[in-house]
C-alpha cells in the first residue's frame, strides 16, 4: 500500500516541461539508463534544488547540473517529482529510479550510494525574530523543534533529546524545508531546525524568521545512487563533476543560485514586501506591457525599477535622474519619453533601454549571465561594462561570466585600472551591489507572483539588434 501511495503521489517532468500523472509501469524498477534511454531522477519541488518558475519551466541548482550532465551522457532527463525527500530517496532504494537529486545532506546511515560532494551546508535551528539566540543547547527545554525525518538534523536532535528533558521533536508529514519554515513564519510551529541555504532562502520572504542555534553538525549535499552503485552511471557521473570543477560550472551555478542570497538585510526585505502590496498593483499592468512589447519578464522589470526608485513615479536623485526607472534627460530624448514623471512612459522606456542594453552584449554571454551584466550596465552605461569586459580579459579571467565580472567591476574604481578606461573611472563595486540587489528582488517576485503571458505581441518599441545605446557614460 505504501508503495501504491508513492506512486500515486509521484508526478514527473520531462526536461523543463510540466508532465502529468506517470502510467504505473514508468515507476517500476528502471532498466540501465542507456536501455531506458533516459535517465530518471528522483527529485521534489525546493527552492534549492527543483523550482517551477511559473512560466512553465523549471529550475534550480540540481536542476540545471542534471541537464548539464544529461547533455554530458547524450541522453535526456526525466525528473520524477515526490511529495518529500524521504520519499524520493525510497525511490532510488527500490530501483525505480536511477538517482535521486532533492537538495539533501549527505547520510550514510541510509543504504545508498552518494556522489562526491555538490556543496556544503550546515545546520541550523530556526525560529522568530522576537526569539533570543541560544546560548546552549539546554535552551531547548520545553521547546518543541519541527525537522525532517531522517535529515542529519534529526539525527543530531534525537541526541540532544536524551541530553535534554522537556525537548521535543516533531515530525511531520511531507516535511519539506521550505514548507516547514513557512508554518514557523506564520507562528504554526516552535522551531525549525533546518540547513542554512534554505533558511536564507525563505528569509527572502519571511523577514521575520532568524537563526537562534547553531548545530554542530555539517554535511554535504550531494545525489544519492542505489546502495550496489558501482561503475557505469556512478563513473560516469565522478566523472562530469570531476569536469564541473574543472571548468567551474560548478560554482558558476552555486552563484547563480546561492551567490546574492542574504545581501539585503530584514528591514529592506520587510518594507519590500510591503510595497509589493501598497504599491506594485498600480503598477503591473505597464510592467507586463512593457514585457510584451520588450519580451524582458515583467517581474524582474518590476526587481529594477524597485532598485532604481523603490516604484515612486517622482523620484529625483541629486544627478537629475527622474521617475519610476530613474532615466537621465538625455536617454530619456533618445528613447522617446517625453514625460519622465509619468510612470507607464517611464517603464516602457526603462524596458527598452534595459533590453537594448542586453541585447548588445556579445553572443558569448548566457543567460541569466546576460541579464544580470545588463543591469549593472544600466547603472554604469555600456561604455564602462565593455571597458570592464576587456580588463577582465587581460586577467584572464570569464568576461562572459557574471561571477567574474562581478569581482572585476569593483577594480574599476582604482587609478591604474580606471587609466584604462575610454569613459574613465567609475563605481563599479555600487554597480555590482545594485544588480546583486536586483537579483534578490527578482527571486522574491518570482515566488509570489504569477508570470505573464502576453495575448498578442503588440506593435511600437521595435528592437533593432545594432541599435546604439544612449548613456552619458558612452562618450
Amino acid at each position: 500500500m505504501r508503495t501504491f501511495l508513492i506512486i500515486v503521489a509521484a508526478l514527473f517532468v520531462v526536461g523543463c516541461e510540466p508532465g502529468a500523472t506517470p502510467k504505473l509501469a514508468d515507476l517500476h524498477q528502471v532498466a540501465d539508463y542507456r536501455s531506458a534511454g533516459e535517465l530518471r531522477v528522483a527529485t521534489r519541488i525546493d527552492p534549492a534544488s527543483y523550482r517551477n518558475n511559473g512560466d512553465g519551466k523549471a529550475s534550480g541548482f540540481d536542476h540545471d547540473l542534471l541537464q548539464k550532465l544529461g547533455e554530458h551522457l547524450g541522453i535526456p532527463v526525466r525528473f520524477i517529482l515526490f511529495p518529500d525527500a524521504t520519499r524520493a530517496l525510497e525511490a532510488v532504494i527500490r530501483g525505480q529510479v536511477h538517482l535521486a537529486a532533492a537538495g539533501v545532506g549527505r547520510n550514510d546511515r541510509l543504504p545508498l550510494t552518494w556522489t562526491s560532494p555538490l556543496r556544503e551546508i550546515d545546520y541550523v535551528v530556526v525560529g522568530r525574530a522576537e526569539n533570543p539566540e541560544f546560548i546552549d543547547e539546554k535552551a531547548l527545554a520545553g521547546r518543541t523543534v519541527s525537522v525532517r525525518h531522517g535529515s542529519l538534523a534529526a539525527d543530531h536532535l534525537n541526541q540532544v533529546r536524551k541530553r535534554v528533558p522537556g525537548m521535543n521533536l516533531h515530525f511531520p508529514a511531507n516535511a519539506a524545508d521550505a514548507r516547514l519554515l513557512d508554518e514557523l513564519a506564520a507562528g504554526h510551529l516552535d522551531l525549525v531546525a533546518t540547513d542554512r541555504v534554505h533558511f536564507a532562502l525563505a528569509a527572502q520572504t519571511s523577514p521575520n524568521l532568524a537563526v537562534v542555534f547553531d548545530l554542530p553538525v555539517g554535511s554535504t549535499v550531494g545525489w544519492a545512487l542505489p546502495p550496489d552503485a558501482k561503475g557505469g552511471l556512478a563513473t560516469e557521473i565522478e566523472d562530469f563533476l570531476a569536469g564541473t570543477r574543472t571548468n567551474d560550472t560548478l560554482a558558476r551555478l552555486s552563484d547563480r543560485y546561492f551567490g546574492h542570497i542574504r545581501r539585503l538585510d530584514d528591514s529592506a526585505v520587510t518594507a519590500f514586501l510591503a510595497r509589493i502590496q501598497a504599491r506594485l498593483p498600480h503598477y503591473r499592468p505597464h510592467f507586463q506591457e512593457a514585457q510584451a512589447r520588450t519580451g524582458v519578464d515583467w517581474r524582474f522589470l518590476a526587481a529594477l525599477a524597485y532598485q532604481e526608485s523603490h516604484w515612486d513615479p517622482l523620484a529625483t536623485s541629486w544627478s537629475g535622474v527622474r521617475g519610476m526607472m530613474m532615466l537621465t534627460s538625455e536617454t530619456a530624448d533618445r528613447l522617446g519619453v517625453h514625460d519622465r514623471l509619468d510612470p507607464r512612459e517611464s517603464i516602457l522606456g526603462g524596458a527598452r533601454y534595459f533590453a537594448m542594453l542586453r541585447e548588445q552584449l556579445p553572443d558569448d554571454v548566457p543567460e541569466p549571465d546576460r541579464s544580470w551584466m545588463a543591469a549593472a550596465a544600466y547603472n554604469l552605461g555600456m561604455g564602462h561594462m565593455n571597458g570592464a569586459r576587456t580588463i577582465a580579459q587581460r586577467m584572464g579571467k570569464n568576461n562572459a561570466s557574471w561571477l567574474d565580472m562581478k569581482a572585476v567591476l569593483p577594480l574599476m574604481s582604482r587609478p591604474e585600472y580606471a587609466s584604462r578606461l575610454k569613459a574613465g573611472a567609475a563605481r563599479g563595486g555600487e554597480a555590482v551591489i545594485m544588480a546583486e540587489n536586483i537579483r534578490n528582488y527578482h527571486d522574491i517576485l518570482l515566488r509570489l507572483e504569477h508570470a505573464y503571458i502576453p495575448p498578442l505581441q503588440p506593435t511600437g518599441l521595435k528592437l533593432g539588434a545594432t541599435a546604439k545605446t544612449p548613456h552619458p557614460s558612452d562618450g
